[in-house]
């Protein structure tokens, strides 16, 4: 063999051994992600056939006899609050603004802090608080629980890797732990990236595009694996719509982003308010109050209570499409009063179904026909949704992708932007931006000044 040809041997072996190298590398960094992306999705599976029994538990005590619910509901509360403060008080609430907190704090300075935000206890107390909460009547969602727990799972997985592992993003873990878990909630894979893109990072996407769609793909086929392709709502009739519906699109949009943000700021408030108590009795005296408010609900309308999954489905898909004036306010109580007990439970799914009451109610009073009708009521989930969270693009996809209804995409939008730009009037920050401050001070103390500096430079420009 000539020199030339030994050269060029020996450049064809080291490149292919450059490349092989280079492909271990990129194998090792995927399995976590794909292992962590699997366990997701089986708990999203397991969560979600639990809470439906807690739910349905709730149903059999409303068919037997509804005065139970002035003791199991403040019962449930008081267990599902105790749980929370004493095994892990950052497993109560939603979930989404913990794992906010933990991207900002994925750092080797405030690693150890990200502990008290997701691990295996937090999933624990995480899913047993809010399954105690949804048996007692609460109006609360299972699907911002579902993200914190794929946050917990993401995390731990990334732990348990050995050393001479290739490191990998702790905060793309977590974003991608947060994309996958909502995608397999909601069943909606395109919800779940546009979440991680729009509301949880502002790192451009191409540095984790591959481990983030990945993630969203195994989440969501192991969940429909074992649930089956499901919509989380169905096929609503959108079909026949009128040329003036635009307008009613922004007379649905309106009220629901001024009652999500309004809602967002009354728990704030209520937040605030209890932040001042110094003794445990108070807590134990507002949990009980806030049990016996949402069991008086039910004596009003059975529908108030719950995550309201069923009042959408009845307005989209039976002949009862209308509700009566009062159903958007009770809707709008109930979160108000399970939220903030400090038990665990979601916002995601009663901001939805309030919104679909806002819609089915202004539907009736302009008695328009089931096609239209269907569509304010989506127009009133996705404005809702979006005067709580400020993610006008998440909330059309989710919509979109729970029904499949793809002719209506610009209605949706234009809904999500319309109730975008009403809730500022409110407040000009998410909810879950102002929780996802009060859990950083919570966790490193104010006296981080490197850390807390722009959030109070934000508030002050508010």
């Amino acid at each position: 063999m000539t020199f030339i040809g030994k050269l060029r041997y020996q450049g064809k072996r080291a490149f292919d051994r450059i490349r092989n190298e280079k492909f271990k590398h990129n194998l090792l960094q995927a399995i976590p992600f794909w292992i962590a992306s699997l366990l997701t999705g089986l708990a999203a599976v397991v969560y979600t056939r639990l809470f439906a029994l807690a739910e349905k538990g709730t149903a059999y005590i409303m068919h037997w006899h509804l005065w139970l619910f002035f003791l199991v509901t403040p019962t449930c509360f008081l267990v599902a609050w105790w749980l929370v403060r004493r095994f892990a008080p950052f497993a109560r609430g939603s979930g989404i603004p913990q794992v906010m907190a933990s991207i900002e704090l994925a750092t080797p300075k405030y690693n150890d802090k990200v502990n008290q935000l997701l691990s295996l206890r937090v999933l624990f107390i995480k899913v047993v608080s809010s399954l105690i909460m949804a048996f007692g009547g609460g109006v609360i969602g299972r699907e911002g629980p579902t993200i914190q727990v794929a946050g917990s799972i993401f995390r731990k997985v990334n732990e348990w890797l050995p050393k001479w592992w290739p490191k990998i993003s702790k905060t793309n873990m977590i974003m991608t732990g947060a994309a996958a878990g909502l995608a397999a909630a909601f069943n909606t894979p395109l919800g779940g990236i546009v979440f991680a893109v729009e509301e949880l990072t502002r790192t451009h996407i191409s540095y984790f595009k591959t481990a983030l769609f990945t993630a969203v793909i195994i989440a969501g086929l192991t969940a429909q694996a074992l649930l089956g392709p499901y919509l989380y709502l169905g096929y609503p009739d959108v079909s026949h719509l009128s040329g003036y519906i635009i307008f009613g699109v922004a007379l649905v949009a309106i009220p629901a982003g001024l009652m999500g943000a309004g809602m967002s700021k009354l728990i704030l408030k209520l937040f605030a308010w209890k932040a001042t108590f110094k003794l445990t009795r108070q807590h134990v005296l507002y949990v009980v109050a806030c049990g016996l408010i949402i069991a008086s609900l039910a004596f009003i309308d059975e529908r108030a209570l719950g995550s309201g999954k069923e009042l959408m489905q009845v307005s989209l898909f039976t002949a009862n499409k209308y509700n009566p004036w009062y159903m958007p306010i009770l809707r709008f109580v109930g979160p108000l009063f399970s939220f903030t007990t400090g038990a665990s439970g979601g916002v995601f799914a009663p901001a939805l179904s309030a919104g679909a009451s806002i819609g089915a109610t202004i539907s009736g009073w302009l008695h328009l026909t089931a096609s239209n009708t269907n569509l304010l009521v989506l127009a009133g989930m996705v404005g809702f949704l979006t005067g709580v969270t400020r993610t006008p693009f998440t909330s059309a996809i989710l919509v979109l992708e729970m029904t499949d209804r793809h002719n209506v995409i610009f209605h949706l939008m234009l809904a999500g932007m319309i109730a975008s730009l009403v809730a500022m009037v409110v407040d000009r920050r998410s909810f879950y931006d102002h929780l996802k401050y009060q859990y950083l001070r919570e966790v490193v103390g104010e006296e981080d000044k490197e850390l807390m500096r722009p959030h109070e430079e934000q508030a002050e420009e508010e």
